[in-house]
């Protein structure tokens, strides 16, 4: 797959890209207005949303094709960049022929590989950015599949949107961000720009700041981040959405880190860490063996005693333990639980094959 930096955009590729803009085009004065105060800030990509999927019926899904004309006009009045999104042939038809810039596909789509499809066949022969949000699951083969489907119809100008993940359990953000999935489509096809949309991980402003450090901490390349001129009356995303003027506060707090150093002190203090790191994961490997070969021995025994794999108060009072032994060693409930219920899925899997082999 051949992908091209972001300086074939056609913008500053200062780090990082910021693209910003409304949930929804809404209204002229309204793109207009939010338009003029992100061009203060600086912004060099306007987004804004024509045509909007929405979970259920009768709620505004967007103004559709007049909105493309509010786009043209921002981008010859403020020399701003365009983007929108696109979730079908006709969207991509007719955001080309208005002269709309780059296109994003949503997570709502890149989970439909025929809808995906489509819209790689309406992009034969133009040469345009595409960037792609994950999808609504952590599916990483079905979001690299996606790229895939556009980079063969001759799209080279692509783009990662890292907007987290929906999930049944209890958190504080919209959508669970699962920084690890944004690593991997890293190191699988690191070319690959990757643009972080703390808007849609948090749900609320007061996460935003948070998510968006975070992104520019582990790599990203930018950031997409909804701004509307009133965001409290916006028809849709109000809570997420700043005022040009708090978006810039936003911008203004962030801590840009470098990507590396040619500091010899650092390389060699790091060098010396990393060391110790490769020896703890070696311990740590050789320990896991030696409890899998314990999880075997007990598959045996519970097999010759017609005994069920799965203890579920066995199971309740580790992970009870653990966490509280993780938490006094310093370490998170996060880190804990997942190690432990991966372990214990491994425990699981190595037991139930004994006991029908």
């Amino acid at each position: 797959m051949k992908v091209d930096s972001i300086e074939t955009w056609g913008i500053n590729a200062k780090r990082p890209v910021i693209i910003a803009g409304p949930c929804s085009a809404e209204s002229e004065e309204q793109v207009m207005e939010t338009a003029k105060g992100l061009k203060e800030l600086g912004v060099q990509i306007f987004r804004a949303g024509i045509w909007k999927p929405r979970t259920r019926p009768n709620s505004f899904e967007g103004v559709g094709f007049e909105g493309l004309a509010w786009l043209k006009r921002v981008k010859k009045e403020y020399g701003m960049l365009t983007a929108t999104e696109v979730a079908c042939q006709k969207h991509v038809n007719e955001a080309l022929k208005m002269g709309v810039d780059i296109l994003w596909i949503g997570a709502r789509t890149t989970v439909n590989p025929f809808a995906v499809q489509e819209i790689a066949n309406e992009l034969k022969g133009v040469d345009i950015p595409v960037l792609i949000k994950n999808p609504i699951n952590p599916d990483l083969e079905l979001w690299i599949g996606a790229f895939e489907r556009i980079a063969g119809a001759g799209i080279t100008k692509l783009g990662a949107i890292h907007r987290g993940f929906s999930s049944f359990e209890k958190i504080k953000y919209r959508n669970a961000p699962q920084w690890q999935m944004a690593i991997e489509l890293h190191r699988r096809i690191p070319e690959l720009p990757i643009i972080c949309d703390p808007s849609h991980m948090a749900g609320k402003r007061e996460y935003v700041q948070e998510l968006a450090q975070k992104s520019l901490d582990l790599g990203a390349n930018g950031l997409i981040i909804e701004s509307h001129c009133n965001p409290d009356v916006a028809l849709s995303d109000s809570k997420q959405q700043f005022t040009p003027k708090d978006l810039g506060e936003i911008l203004n707090s962030l801590v840009v880190r470098e990507r590396g150093t040619n500091n010899a002190d650092y390389k060699e203090v790091m060098s010396e860490l990393r060391a110790k790191i490769d020896v703890l994961d070696e311990m740590l490997l050789d320990t896991l063996s030696k409890r899998m070969d314990v999880c075997r021995e007990m598959g045996k025994t519970k097999k010759e005693n017609n005994v069920q794999v799965f203890q579920s108060h066995r199971w309740d009072q580790i992970l009870t333990d653990k966490l509280a032994r993780g938490a006094e060693k310093g370490l998170s409930n996060e880190l804990i639980e997942k190690t432990f219920k991966a372990i214990h899925q491994e425990s699981i899997n190595i037991q139930t094959e004994i006991v029908n082999s």
